[in-house]
């Protein structure tokens, strides 16, 4: 009997050492636990300190001087509303106050005017230094021509004896052919296209053209050489020759409108054409007849030859060219 309450006391005993051990353990467990979730708030707080510091930085880094920022915080900025004065809701940059500064158009103009001074006397204008009604857009330019070294070889070997062509065209008379040649059509203080972009005193007669009409005393009292050429009337003024619109109207052919630089024998408008379409024909670049117009076959051998000989590319008969071909 004593035997039987020992063994069940020994029995209670080791449920209870059982139950003691799981408890600790339990505990043990527990602690564990909430120390790990306090690590990981802990470590949480620290990161959420830290991106609050990036944050500040990357702020301070957009003010002026300093580069925007980039990455995932730009992308929280709003970009610019559209508007009547912004239509695509692009960043606009803030516009100077009124007068403008030098860096405003004003300043622009002053200093393309700067850099388009003469270093010798030059053709005067013959019109407004401003357009105005019927221009051709400022923006524009001559069209571009690359330049052929094969064709320039080909045009070197075959330079002519300026002095023939010279003799050839002494008589020469143009002859307008509007069916094949159509004449320009006169336009109000129109600008030369791309003359903007020829740099130097050899284009100033150029860049300020402007065509204008004035009736034949107008001309007379100002000009002492005029002379009818090929179905038009022309002026010399300072080395070059200029249509002359309104002294006759029934007369007015004319197949370029600009300045046609005469060179120091300052002869007659067609003759010089027909030296320059001489040369060019001998050389390659023109395939059209001597005709004395300046007419769009023409000019395209002027660019070609421009072109491949490092000239400004004009479609004109100017002072550069003249001198490159030895007809000045």
């Amino acid at each position: 009997m004593n035997e039987n309450r020992k063994l069940h006391d020994l029995m209670n005993m080791k449920k209870l050492i059982v139950a003691l051990v799981a408890s600790t353990l339990a505990l043990a467990l527990n602690a564990g636990a909430q120390q790990d979730d306090q690590q990981q708030q802990e470590k949480k707080r620290e990161r959420k300190k830290a991106r609050a510091e990036q944050g500040q930085e990357q702020n301070a880094s957009e003010r002026p001087g300093q580069p925007p920022r980039t990455g995932r915080h730009a992308q929280t900025q709003q970009a610019p509303k559209a508007s009547p004065r912004n239509p695509s809701g692009q960043h606009q940059p803030k516009k100077e106050g009124s007068p403008q500064t030098a860096e405003g158009k004003n300043g622009r103009r002053l200093q393309q005017e700067g850099q388009r001074t003469p270093t010798r006397p030059t053709a005067p204008e013959v019109g407004p230094t401003k357009a105005t009604g019927q221009t051709q857009a400022a923006a524009e330019s001559a069209p571009a021509v690359r330049k052929n070294p094969e064709r320039k070889r080909t045009a070197d070997a075959k330079k002519p004896d300026v002095a023939t062509i010279k003799s050839k065209n002494a008589n020469f008379h143009a002859q307008p052919k509007p069916d094949t040649v159509k004449s320009v059509t006169f336009v109000q203080n129109r600008t030369i296209v791309g003359a903007q972009n020829w740099q130097g005193p050899q284009y100033v007669a150029f860049r300020n053209y402007r065509p204008v009409m004035h009736d034949r005393g107008w001309y007379t009292g100002r000009y002492s050489r005029i002379v009818l050429i090929g179905g038009g009337y022309y002026f010399f003024n300072a080395g070059y020759w200029y249509p002359a619109w309104g002294y006759a109207p029934a007369q007015q052919y004319y197949a370029y409108d600009g300045p046609i630089y005469a060179g120091r024998e300052a002869a007659p408008p067609d003759q010089v054409i027909a030296n320059v379409q001489s040369s060019l024909q001998e050389m390659g670049y023109y395939t059209g007849e001597v005709d004395g117009l300046l007419g769009p076959l023409t000019r395209e051998a002027l660019n070609g030859y421009q072109a491949d000989n490092d000239l400004t590319v004009t479609g004109a008969i100017d002072e550069p060219t003249l001198a490159s071909l030895n007809l000045s």
